[in-house]
């Protein structure tokens, strides 16, 4: 059987195929096909009742009754999770729509607007503000349902439900804020006859359509795919109809007519393939294939339908991006059915006839789809007007970049030379006619004089390339074709300037209206995502940025409007440029605020719309960028003229404001009102001012750029102070206040174009004294007129009155003689206290109503002038009582008169401009200044009354301050929050003073009055102490983060300002202070996931911590950011340290909020999920440092490698030195001997590297950091492992060779960071002699460590090997010591005298080996010799710079240090000479040496007892608490270790191993630790006990210092034990919950083998080896020391392993799309090949560099056959 199709792809065309027939699809179930006869034959049965009666009757008249409704689909399956989470979607979005069409019922209701310019202004913009939004809206509206069209094409089990709810999302919140654009320009339309009407209908039909479609792309609807297509055809058709209505539509409707006519040309190919589609099916035998056919012919005429109706809705918002890129969708979909129709075909017959038809049919439908893909893609050329010169210039700037890249190929330059001569004569000629055609002569000979210049410069060229030619291996004439083609080049630009200048302003409009449309439907996107955003804080910031967003897109706007109306108008063009480059600013920032807002929205349709429009604007972002860079340069300095113009067209505006308030017609714009209009002429004017003083500033210097920014910057504040003016004009009822303002404002213009005409002036001649003169004079007239506008503000001409009556009444102080009172002294005084009282009350109804509105000033003000006019008469009546101090009383009045006037003053400002900076603290000092001068006075005039003006002092100060307690916002000093509560706490201590207070007035007689005091006294200390608790709450209740906050915003705020001063450092420096503080940052928040688990009081601490280390971070990201190259890279560095701040912040709420509530576990989450945020950030701004310097970043990462080896190394020399080094299996030393050689060696190229990298670039640089790092780790395991083959019984020979490879890493570290300064540094630059000397000392060392290794098993020469070895290492510290660099920390005179005691154990030593002259006594002088100096030389520097050690004292303590270093060296090297010569008169002059040594120092320990200053005493002696410390240790390790053990119940005791997964691996090896670290302790002190019991300790204070320092050693080792282990087991516990990471883990681990190997040491030191105990504590296999370095690298590796686990299952993300996923096999083939080129360039450089220096090796490293 054949199935017939019944195919409609567009309404006009039908094409029957045979008879039709409805297909429904079954998506549910799938079955085989049965064979079988549908002709069953019949069967006659007998009835049950046997044979039955027939009777006759008539049937009744037919009846007609007709069902109408919907059809049920029984057999629908259930909705998927995706399909139910689309409903929701498509529930939430009809609902937007219904509220969408209820709006569109009436416009908008707008106040009466004036006739005036301004107001024609306002409306013109708003509707083009509004046009532009709807259209925006619109293409969107499309571009979404022709993506819903698309999405839903195929099986709906292959839909992308999340998108379809993303289109479906796009579509319903553009419509609703579509509504409210329509609604607003409808009511701006109403003058036009009928036109607000059409223009709603049109909107509700377009609702209406939005709501169909809704309907029918439901999952549970049922419709036919028809229905959508209808559906969505409506949209395209109202979506037209709207447009129209607007005036927007597509003007060139023939393009659409050809674009309709086009995709029903790819409809009729694809109905043709679908019949040989069908031929195919009849003729195929194989049911299979030929069902295969008949769905592929299907689907292709499915696509194809879809493509026409795709059509049809994006048919009328074509220049959209979005829309095309949709249709282009629909054409791809089309193409791949045809593909797979064709396919199937192909493998359903063999018939070559049929499918060659199929073939040719196919190869139309691709035609036609072509076809109609180039006619979209050429609408984005159209949209741009094509010039007669634009191809041959773009010709002739191509062609001549080609020569530039062509030279040394003559043949290849001569040929483009001529496709060059070819564009210029086009060009040429072009212009020649144009210049022939052109009316207006000068523009005639301006074209023919460009058109000669270009053909003589083509002339020039063309010779050029002849000798070129002619000579092609002559560089010469190579080089006359390239100056050739420069000049042409420049040539060109002249001629054709105009033509580029149109088409880069032409771009930059495109780019601008993408950039508001796309800035629109972000808006919307926001919006639409704010009810499903969980964190409000994002959303918060997301708001704020729409906010500035939405205040650009008018300005933008406006712009491009002005600029297409004026297209040769420079001042339209520049303001288009300048309105893009305001507009950049604020688009990145909500293009970061949306970013990190997506994570946050839990409906998901709605974070998809939200991310891919915030991508969108991104890209448009760059565009404008771009457009705005290049018009700006194209269109040249403008700036002076166009400022001058815009202030004309301020002045007319304003001219025209002042007709319409004569007229009283003048009316406030929407949105203005008195107060506002008037704080933004306040504030305005300041801009104004400073805009003006920085135009006079660059005038008179002659710069022209800034001059010109100055003049622009000046403009833009004028336009708003004539706003501001003309708001404040039009919300007066006064119509004479209002003239004064516009006739002010006008002055203000007129002086303001004036002053930029003259600065233009003196641009032109810069050392003009006459006209600077003149710039003088006209900027202080502009400066009066400013005032005088700012005087028109209400309530400002009350205040001046105010000031002058103040100053009218203060002319009675200059009398030179006051005359006497004519009251009594009594009366006098009553009445100045209550004046003063008056005055006092006064003064602060003027600060609060300076905060108010300007009607409330005026009243306060002229209230404070007649209460001061008063108080003055009083003051002066008293002065006449007071003839011995008449002279400081009229002096104190003065004072009060000029307090009053700068309060007045500091009023007026604020009540300007409220939001001054510090403007509020001024008039609130000024307010305290008139208390105070008042209360000089009061107290002058009654000093005869004891206590009374104490009394009368402290009533004013608590009237005066009472009224801030009104305001509590308002700042009154710069404490901080907590320095504030510090403060009240400290003087709260009033309560006391009270109470004595009282207890000195209850001495009268009067009852009733003592009983008002007691009473007043108890209240007062009530009051105090409720004040006391409420600080208190307050203080633990905001978890003392507020002021951390503020800190951490006042950091990100210092980023943003202005150009930082000239930095003192490289950019270097400041990357490694940034990496250090960004690892501080990460670490700290490490510890703060742990502690919220553990120990949440400690989060305060930390959250401290996190504020200090931002705000260095932000400090030095300042100055990076500044020093960057290039400036993107300063400006990622700048973004990505404030995104870290905003983390910061977040971080430390919670620490605060989780100090509140401890045990909420949310919050918990909520801070662990903050720590990890601020990780990633932190990640993010370290690659933001490496991008900036690869090379040196890879060097601080390495240096910090390097540290790990150095303390790891000092770790195994304890573990080696207590004698637990062993090795695992048995193996001799020789199996190592050879790696370790080849090591080295490998480390020797790798420093040769590192000095060659230096001087190269950055990438070179990085490998050889990364390399030496990699290669010094490999290299300290080797010989880890050499050492422990050597086995514990020879410890002095471990710690040899393990001295050895430190030496080495402390050498490398120095070169690492000698190699960091230097990168990049000139060749005589002193850093780079310091690499060099770094580079001497690392081959030394090298050198020194393959001689080592080479004595090793040679016994005669080891002990001379170590010692060479160990003067070497000792000289090296000594240049360190000498270095000028000041340590980090600092120590107590104590630690350093108990280092220089080791310099004497050493001394003794070395004399001995000297004497024995035994190889085994010379490796033990060589070990504590290195130790012993190096820990003299770090103690002696830490303690001299102390800071509390002085001058003197230090420049002695490190001048014998240097003396006693020296004294050893000297001391050693004769120990050597001994050695070679052992001869008796050698030998006595050991001790000459050792005498030196002695005298060195005993300096040194007087030194330290200067350190020490007069109050020190010697400490207790600790020796008798020493078991009590070690078994308190032990008891701390064994509760951390019982912490431990509850964390996860076991069955049975485990072996740490990889069959148990990674968190059981952890547990276990930590409680393997525990345990191990518990019996530890407890053999120390029993091994404390056995020397107690021998005698060899004291059992009482002793006075002994080595048995107290003994002590003190393993009591601190103990303790480190201690804390290390429970260090431990939180990180496991926090990481076993997945709050910290592994490196934690490791880090912790190693802390416990390394004070491990501490007390093991210390244990050691006095022990008797043959004692239990000792046995116990050191015998391999067994021993507990070796238990704990055991279990310690069980976890290590453990957590390594995990973490590199993590690593590899980190899978590839393949893309499921076809042209994504080509584009990634691309893009990682074109890495992986430039990967294998630059390993091979590597490899050839690297046999290079060895064949050249392979002759300046040291004989230990060449390789020889041995």
């Amino acid at each position: 059987k054949t199935s017939h199709l019944y195919i409609k792809l567009y309404n006009p065309t039908v094409l029957p195929l045979s008879r039709s027939t409805i297909l429904q699809q079954q998506f549910n179930r799938v079955g085989r096909v049965e064979h079988g006869s549908v002709a069953l034959p019949g069967v006659i049965r007998s009835g049950s009742i046997g044979t039955e009666s027939l009777s006759m009757g008539t049937m009744p008249s037919a009846q007609q009754q007709i069902t109408m409704g919907q059809m049920h689909r029984g057999h629908m399956p259930p909705l998927s999770s995706a399909q139910q989470a689309l409903m929701g979607t498509i529930n939430t979005s009809m609902q937007a729509v219904q509220q969408a069409q209820v709006d569109l019922g009436e416009v908008d209701n707008l106040p009466p607007l004036g006739q005036d310019m301004a107001s024609k202004v306002w409306i013109q913009n708003k509707v083009d503000e509004s046009k532009h939004e709807i259209h925006s809206q619109v293409d969107a509206i499309t571009a979404g349902t022709a993506s819903v069209v698309n999405l839903t094409a195929g099986d709906p089990t292959d839909t992308d439900y999340t998108a379809v709810g993303c289109a479906i999302t796009t579509i319903s919140s553009n419509l609703t804020e579509m509504s409210k654009g329509v609604k607003l320009l409808a009511a701006l339309m109403e003058d036009e006859v009928g036109g607000g009407n059409d223009l709603m209908r049109a909107a509700r039909t377009l609702a209406g359509a939005v709501s169909d479609l809704l309907k029918a792309v439901e999952p549970a609807s049922g419709e036919p795919r028809q229905t959508v297509l209808t559906a969505a055809g409506s949209i395209g058709q109202a979506s037209g109809d709207l447009l129209r209505q607007i005036g927007e539509n597509e003007t060139d409707e023939r393009f659409q007519d050809v674009l309709m006519n086009l995709a029903k040309a790819v409809a009729n190919a694809a109905a043709m393939l679908v019949l040989k589609a069908k031929n195919v099916a009849q003729v195929a035998e194989d049911t299979v294939l030929q069902n295969r056919v008949i769905a592929a012919a299907t689907q292709c005429a499915l696509s194809t339908s879809q493509l026409v109706a795709c059509a049809k809705v994006v048919s009328p918002t074509i220049s959209s991006p979005v829309c095309q890129e949709q249709l282009i969708e629909a054409g791809k979909l089309v193409d791949r059915s045809v593909e797979s129709c064709v396919q199937a075909c192909l493998s359903a017959t063999e018939d070559g006839e049929l499918l060659k038809q199929v073939s040719a049919a196919a190869s139309v439908v691709g035609q036609a789809l072509n076809d109609l893909l180039q006619h979209v893609r050429q609408y984005t050329s159209r949209g741009e007007p094509i010039g007669r010169y634009d191809q041959a210039t773009d010709t002739i700037m191509t062609v001549t970049e080609s020569i530039f890249s062509s030279m040394g190929d003559a043949g290849e330059m001569v040929r483009q030379a001529r496709v060059l001569a070819q564009a210029t004569s086009d060009l040429v000629n072009a212009m020649r006619s144009d210049a022939e055609a052109e009316v207006d002569v000068d523009n005639s000979k301006k074209l023919l004089a460009a058109a000669k210049l270009l053909a003589d410069a083509t002339a020039r060229m063309v010779e050029a390339a002849k000798g070129a030619a002619a000579h092609p291996e002559n560089e010469d004439q190579q080089q006359r074709l390239r100056e050739a083609a420069e000049g042409l080049r420049v040539a060109t630009n002249a001629a054709a300037q105009n033509a580029i200048k149109k088409k880069l302003i032409n771009r930059l409009e495109n780019a601008a209206k993408q950039a508001a449309a796309a800035a629109t439907q972000t808006i919307a996107a926001s919006q639409n995502a704010a009810a499903s955003n969980k964190n409000t804080a994002a959303h918060q910031q997301l708001v704020q940025s729409c906010k500035a967003v939405a205040d650009h897109i008018p300005q933008l706007v406006q712009g491009v409007r002005g600029s297409q109306a004026q297209p040769e108008d420079l001042s339209a063009q520049l303001a288009l440029i300048i309105a893009s480059q305001n507009f950049l600013q604020p688009g990145s920032k909500m293009v970061t605020s949306a970013k990190s807002s997506v994570p946050t929205v839990t409906d998901q349709a709605a974070a998809m719309q939200l991310g891919q429009c915030a991508k969108n604007l991104a890209t448009c972002l760059a565009e404008l960028r771009t457009s705005a860079q290049k018009a700006h340069e194209a269109c040249g300095p403008m700036e002076i003229d166009s400022a001058l113009t815009a202030i004309q067209t301020l002045k007319s505006e304003l001219q025209d404001a002042k007709l319409a308030a004569v007229n009283g017609q003048l009316k406030p714009l929407p949105g203005e009102s008195l107060e506002k209009c008037a704080q933004d002429l306040g504030s305005t004017s300041k801009s104004v001012g400073s805009s003006m003083a920085q135009l006079l500033t660059c005038a008179a210097q002659g710069n022209e750029h800034y001059t010109g920014i100055a003049a622009r910057e000046t403009a833009q504040a004028l336009k708003t102070l004539a706003q501001a003016a003309r708001g404040v004009a039009a919300s007066t009822t006064d119509p004479k206040a209002a003239a004064a303002m516009l006739d002010s404002a006008r002055d203000v213009m007129e002086g303001s174009a004036l002053l930029i005409h003259e600065a233009k002036e003196a641009l032109i001649s810069p050392g003009d004294a006459e006209s600077q003169q003149r710039l003088a004079q006209v900027a202080k007239a502009v400066s009066h007129s400013l005032n005088n506008c700012v005087n028109c503000l209400p309530g400002q001409k009350d205040v001046d009155m105010a000031l002058k009556s103040i100053g009218e009444a203060s002319k009675k102080l200059l009398l030179e003689t006051i005359p006497p009172s004519s009251k009594s002294f009594q009366e006098a005084q009553s009445e100045l206290n209550q004046t003063a009282a008056d005055l006092n009350q006064s003064a602060g109804e003027v600060v609060h109503a300076s905060r108010g509105s300007s009607s409330q000033l005026a009243v306060a003000s002229g209230k404070f002038s007649q209460d001061f006019d008063e108080f003055l008469d009083a003051g002066i009546e008293m002065a006449g009582h007071t003839p011995d101090d008449q002279i400081q009383v009229i002096g104190n009045l003065k004072n009060i008169s000029m307090a009053s006037s700068k309060l007045l003053l500091a009023a007026k400002s604020l009540s300007v401009d409220p939001g001054a900076a510090n403007a509020k603290n001024l008039l609130a000092a000024a307010a305290r200044a008139v208390t105070d001068s008042i209360n000089q006075l009061i107290t002058l005039c009654t000093q005869q009354a004891p206590g009374q003006k104490e009394c009368d002092n402290a009533l004013r100060e608590l009237e005066a301050v009472r009224g801030m307690l009104d305001n509590p916002n308002e700042p009154v000093s710069d404490l901080s929050y907590f320095d504030c509560i510090e403060s009240v706490m400290e003087n709260s201590k009033v309560g006391i003073k009270i109470r004595q207070l009282s207890d000195q007035n209850t001495k009268p007689k009067s009852t009733e009055s003592c009983g008002y005091i007691t009473e007043a006294a108890q209240l007062m200390k009530e009051a105090v102490d409720d004040i006391m608790v409420t600080l208190n709450e307050a203080a633990s209740e905001v978890g003392m983060v507020g002021g951390m906050v503020d800190s951490i915003a006042d950091a990100m705020g210092k980023l943003d300002e202005g150009t930082p001063p000239e930095p003192e450092g490289s950019f270097v420096d400041y990357q490694t202070s940034m990496v250090k503080y960004s690892k501080a940052i990460a670490v700290t928040a490490q510890e703060m996931m742990t502690k919220s688990v553990t120990c949440p009081e400690e989060l305060g601490g930390l959250a401290s911590q996190v504020t200090v280390d931002y705000s260095q971070l932000a400090l030095q990201g300042r100055l990076a950011a500044h020093t960057a190259e290039p400036e993107e890279i300063g400006f990622q560095i700048k973004t990505r340290v404030q995104e870290l701040g905003h983390g910061c912040i977040f971080l430390v709420q919670k620490a605060g909020a989780l100090q509140i509530t401890p045990s909420d576990s949310f919050t918990k989450r909520e801070l662990i999920e903050c720590a990890r945020n601020v990780t990633e950030k932190v990640s993010l701004v370290l690659s933001a440092l490496q991008a900036g310097n690869k090379g040196t970043q890879a060097c601080i990462t390495a240096a910090s490698a390097v540290s790990g080896i150095i303390a790891d190394l000092d770790t195994t020399i304890m573990f080696a030195s207590a004698g637990t080094l062993n090795a695992e299996n048995d193996e001799s030393f020789a199996d190592h001997r050879e790696n370790i050689l080849k090591t080295a060696k490998a480390l020797v190229e790798d420093t040769k590297m590192l000095v060659s990298g230096a001087a190269s670039g950055q990438d070179k640089l990085a490998q050889a950091a990364q390399s030496s790092a990699k290669t010094i780790t490999q290299l300290t395991d080797v010989v880890k492992l050499g050492a422990a083959s050597i086995g514990s019984d020879d410890p002095e020979t471990q710690v040899v060779l393990i001295n050895a490879v430190k030496d080495v890493a402390k050498a490398l570290a120095e070169l690492i960071g000698a190699t960091k300064c230097a990168a990049g540094k000139a060749a005589d630059d002193p850093s780079m002699y310091q690499l060099k000397g770094a580079a001497k000392v690392m081959v030394t060392n090298v050198t020194s460590l393959l001689k080592t290794v080479k004595a090793v098993e040679d016994e005669a020469t080891r002990g001379t090997r170590a010692l060479e070895a160990t003067i070497e290492c000792i000289k090296q510290e000594l240049t360190l010591f000498q270095s000028r660099d000041i340590p980090d920390k600092s120590t107590t005179p104590e630690e350093f005298i108990r280092m220089t005691k080791g310099i004497t154990t050493a001394t003794a030593k070395a004399v001995a080996a000297g004497n024995s002259a035994r190889q085994e006594d010379i490796i033990h002088t060589a070990n504590i010799s290195r130790k012993a100096i190096s820990d003299m030389l770090t103690t002696c520097k830490q303690a001299a710079y102390h800071p509390e050690v002085n001058d003197e004292v230090r420049h002695r303590a490190l001048m014998f240090g240097r003396e006693c270093t020296t004294g050893y060296i000297d001391l050693l090297e004769h120990v050597l000479l001994v050695l070679q010569k052992p001869t008796p008169e050698q030998k006595q002059q050991l001790a000459a040496c050792s005498k030196r040594v002695a005298g060195a120092v005993t300096e040194l320990i007087q030194s330290a007892e200067a350190m020490k200053g007069s109050e020190w005493v010697d400490p207790e002696d600790p020796t008798v608490i020493a078991e009590t410390e070690l078994l308190g240790a032990a008891a701390s390790i064994e509760a951390a270790a019982k912490k431990l053990e509850q964390l996860k119940p076991r069955a049975k005791p485990k072996q740490a191993d990889e069959t148990l997964d990674f968190e059981e691996q952890i547990l276990e090896a930590a409680k393997s630790i525990a345990a191990a670290t518990s019996a530890l302790v407890k053999s120390a002190s029993a091994a404390q006990r056995e020397l107690v019991a021998q005698g060899k300790v004291g059992s009482i204070p002793a006075n002994a210092v080595d048995d107290g320092q003994w002590s003190q050693g393993l009591i601190s080792a103990a303790r480190m034990v201690a804390a290390a282990t429970s260090n431990l087991c939180e990180a496991a516990n926090a990481s076993v919950q997945g709050h910290a990471s592994e490196e934690k883990l490791i880090s912790s681990a190693k802390q416990v083998a390394a004070s491990t190997a501490q007390l093991l040491v210390a244990c050691k030191v006095k022990a008797d080896q043959d004692s239990e105990a000792m046995r116990r504590l050191q015998v391999p296999k067994q021993a507990a020391g070796n238990a704990v370095k055991r279990a310690s690298d069980n976890l290590v590796r453990a957590a390594q392993k995990a973490a590199f686990d993590k690593v590899d299952d980190d899978n590839v993300v393949v893309k499921t799309k076809f042209v994504g996923g080509i584009a990634q096999i691309i893009a990682a083939q074109e890495e992986m090949l430039r990967k294998e080129r630059e390993l091979e360039e590597a490899r050839k450089k690297l046999a290079q560099i060895r064949q050249q220096q392979y002759k300046f090796l040291p004989s230990e490293l060449r390789e020889d056959d041995n």
